[in-house]
């Protein structure tokens, strides 16, 4: 890191959650002068007046947004609205107060889930607009896809700096694990451990196993975060991933295996499997600002597991 950080006050919305943990800590690492982490009890991101309250009073020179309302595709079938309409206002109430304030930089973080359903793959930046997403997180993905397109319009009109982010799924340590809202990892790794210490013969899941899936290691995608907040000023999205692709059958087996689970995995095919694969192109993260994910798929597994058999408690109370 460079100096650039020195004496800068950033707000980092979500900051005390999975990902937002990992960003404010690289800050701190990275000489930040006052990094702000405001919690949901004291600003309420989804209300104008308190989200302008919380601007007012803390003047960032930089925001880092990543404050959302996320879960898995169960919690997604369930509560579609909320995920859309809490998503939006949150993305557009930070946005324009950030405008007002005239902020040096604002950094939005997207998601995967607002690409087409089956895009080319790897998917590509510009496949952004070639399609609907894939149903059962449409609503979520959606809401997060205006926020790029609030993000080039201020740009336009109003020349204020906003760049946005697009991370693959993300997993590690910190994750949450709570049933409600748990992804993909954190939920088979639960699995995993409760039938081996139950002595069940078999574990069932959800779908078929044929969707695949790109996993992000949580600390390499706040280094993506922050290295594109201190040296990447484009309005085009980028995408931050790993390039490579795990079929959900094969991630079961190894989470398995560093689980200690040894019963029959069973799969139940009435249930939706997802976006049918995910992987995408990170070459323009590597040219524009020099990122490239460094942990390897098994170490970052293994550390994850390990966290949760030492947090367990604290891991499956998790919901922000």
């Amino acid at each position: 890191m460079t100096d650039f950080w020195t004496g800068r006050r950033v707000l980092v919305t979500g900051g005390s959650g999975f990902l937002g943990s990992a960003v404010v800590a690289r800050l701190q690492a990275a000489g930040a002068g006052d990094v702000i982490v405001p919690r949901s009890a004291d600003a309420d991101l989804r209300d104008r007046a308190q989200t302008a309250a919380l601007f007012a009073e803390t003047s960032p020179d930089l925001v880092i947004h990543l404050a959302a309302k996320v879960g898995g595709i169960g919690y997604n079938q369930v509560h579609p609205a909320e995920l859309y309409l809490d998503n939006l206002l949150m993305g557009t109430y930070v946005v324009e107060e950030a405008r007002r304030l005239q902020d040096d930089k604002t950094v939005l973080v997207g998601t995967v889930c607002s690409y087409p359903k089956e895009p080319p793959v790897p998917f590509h930046e510009e496949s952004l607009w070639n399609g609907y997403p894939e149903e059962t997180n449409a609503p979520y993905g959606i809401a997060k896809l205006a926020q790029l397109v609030h993000a080039q319009t201020v740009r336009e009109q109003y020349g204020q700096n906003v760049t946005y982010l697009i991370p693959t799924n993300l997993y590690g340590p910190g994750d949450k694990f709570n049933p409600a809202v748990s992804h993909v990892i954190p939920a088979l790794i639960k699995r995993c451990i409760e039938a081996v210490e139950a002595g069940a013969d078999h574990i069932e899941l959800w779908g078929t196993g044929s969707a695949s899936r790109e996993f992000l290691y949580v600390d390499d995608a706040a280094d993506g975060i922050v290295l594109a907040a201190e040296r990447y000023d484009d309005p085009d999205p980028v995408n931050l991933g790993t390039d490579h692709e795990v079929p959900i059958r094969d991630l079961v087996v190894e989470i398995a295996a560093a689980t200690g689970f040894e019963g029959e995995i069973r799969w139940d095919a009435t249930k939706p499997d997802g976006q049918p694969r995910r992987r995408v192109d990170t070459s323009r993260a590597q040219e524009r600002f020099g990122f490239a994910a460094t942990t390897p798929f098994p170490t970052g597994l293994e550390r994850t597991v390990a966290w949760y058999r030492d947090h367990r408690e604290e891991a499956e109370a998790r919901t922000d």
